[in-house]
């Protein structure tokens, strides 16, 4: 029988001060879409970290997706009772 040694990579563990950073950087505009795609798709980043992004990531997509569907609802909803040539 062969002995089947599994190596698991340990990486280091994301600070407290690391995570609050992180989510002050996320609350500034546009800074926090581009840092988030910078730390889900670097190498450098822990995969906590890595995977904390892309997740963000998906749900600012769903979040802008549904955002537009129901505008564009609602807008065309108020725009339908006023007379065309206006």
């Amino acid at each position: 029988m062969e002995n089947d040694y599994r190596t698991t990579t340990v990486y280091p563990e994301v600070s407290l001060g690391n995570w609050i950073l992180t989510l002050i950087i996320t609350f500034i505009p546009i800074v926090n879409i581009i840092m988030l795609f910078v730390w889900g798709f670097s190498h450098g980043t822990p995969p906590t970290k890595a995977n904390w992004a892309k997740a963000a990531l998906i749900l600012m997509a769903i979040w802008i997706i549904l955002g537009l569907i129901f505008g564009s609802y609602i807008t065309s909803w108020f725009y339908r009772g006023y007379p065309a040539g206006y």
